[in-house]
């Protein structure tokens, strides 16, 4: 699959970042010029998780995400659709509780989290607007969500130069680096498909989410929305 089409195929998609498991992390320092260490800091200062708070961290992919909110002294449940990125991040971080789920049909009861994160994931969730109400559902009244997601760049001519770059320079560089290029071709055409910061934050404020905000970062490359359940 590399398509970025708006019914993505939740077994399909699970079955490309099984593939690409391994080498995640390694790929996405490399394509992002290392920026995503940056913007993992600043979702740990968005979700600003605190000691015994439950923190639920969706698309957690190998944990990597997960680890500075285990830091803070929180407890964390890192929760992935890709039964291959789940175990790798086992054998990196077993202490981790790591789970199976798919977020449009979440295993964990109501009001459960004070806090819910998805970095880098929500693109690929088959039915967005249904996995955000499930988001909202897991949350305990008066709790918080924190998505960081690929955006729209706000200055025009660079918008341009970076469209270039994901359809371009993007899978040449994936194809050096990963062990699976199709899939990033795919992700490539994922990001350009995605609603900007605006289209993005109405929909969570349809999905009953209040005090919707966001928050550009490198430029609107990538965008922090946050929100928080009302109670």
């Amino acid at each position: 699959m590399t398509r970025a089409s708006l019914d993505k195929q939740p077994h399909e998609v699970a079955s490309m970042f099984d593939d690409v498991a391994e080498r995640y992390d390694l790929t996405n320092d490399v394509l992002s010029l290392g920026q995503d260490r940056r913007w993992r800091k600043e979702v740990a200062k968005a979700v600003d998780a605190r000691p015994a708070q439950k923190i639920l961290d969706l698309a957690a992919g190998t944990g990597t995400s997960s680890l500075p909110f285990a830091r803070t002294g929180a407890y964390v449940v890192p929760c992935d659709f890709s039964q291959g990125m789940l175990q790798v991040g086992k054998q990196r971080q077993p202490w981790l509780p790591y789970t199976a789920g798919d977020a449009t049909r979440l295993p964990f009861k109501d009001d459960t989290f004070d806090a819910v994160t998805i970095s880098f994931g929500l693109r690929n969730v088959q039915d967005t607007d249904a996995g955000l109400r499930e988001m909202l559902r897991v949350t305990r009244p008066g709790g918080r969500i924190v998505i960081c997601e690929f955006s729209h760049p706000t200055w025009a001519p660079f918008r341009t130069v970076y469209t270039e770059y994901l359809m371009r320079a993007l899978p040449p560089v994936a194809r050096a680096v990963s062990s699976s290029p199709d899939a990033y071709v795919y992700l490539a055409e994922s990001i350009r498909a995605w609603p900007d910061q605006p289209a993005l934050a109405e929909r969570l404020g349809k999905a009953g989410w209040s005090r919707v905000a966001w928050r550009n970062l490198s430029g609107g490359i990538v965008a922090l929305h946050r929100g928080f359940k009302a109670g």
